[in-house]
């Protein structure tokens, strides 16, 4: 039975590699973001609104808890899931955490002209955004550094970061490159 979490910020290609992972590995593929969209019928950013950031992490808690009975599944979480509520830990004793990791500047890169979807970034102006993204990066490392294995996938593809996530895989815990 294979229970794997990849966290890290948003967008850190925890969707599209997490995609390519549990295809690779035969398992089910569940976006926490998606799933929770889907059970409460509304988009994260709705959610942010009516609830405030505390109120929607009680509600990611939640959902994240019951993807965790499934087996046989690749569950990527959001950018804060890790951050939250004990999540990391919890994460950590339900299966396997890989961290995708990426330094501010490669997350810029990625989300300046997706910040708009982003609730945490959608009202930062493009010249503060890098600067904001080092604050929540430097805020999250700690809970994101807990995973069982990191994967640094700065300056790769998918295909580059698929191989380079089955090497490390392969190893015992706490493994890096």
């Amino acid at each position: 039975m294979i229970r794997l979490f990849l966290v890290g910020y948003m967008g850190a290609g925890k969707t599209k590699l997490g995609q390519a992972i549990a295809k690779e590995l035969q398992l089910s593929f569940i976006d926490l973001d998606q799933y929770i969209e889907e059970r409460r019928f509304k988009p994260i950013p709705a959610l942010f609104a009516e609830f405030g950031e505390e109120g929607f992490r009680k509600i990611e808690q939640g959902y994240l808890r019951e993807v965790a009975q499934f087996e046989n599944v690749l569950i990527a979480t959001g950018g804060g899931t890790a951050c939250f509520e004990n999540n990391m830990d919890f994460m950590n004793s339900a299966g396997d955490t890989v961290y995708l990791q990426l330094n501010a500047e490669e997350l810029f890169k990625r989300l300046h002209r997706k910040k708009q979807n982003r609730p945490l970034l959608n009202t930062v102006n493009d010249d503060d955004l890098l600067t904001k993204i080092r604050e929540m990066l430097s805020q999250r490392e700690s809970f994101y550094n807990k995973a069982k294995y990191i994967l640094p996938t700065g300056g790769l593809n998918k295909e580059e970061s698929l191989a380079l996530f089955k090497e490390i895989y392969s190893k015992p815990p706490s493994s890096t490159i």
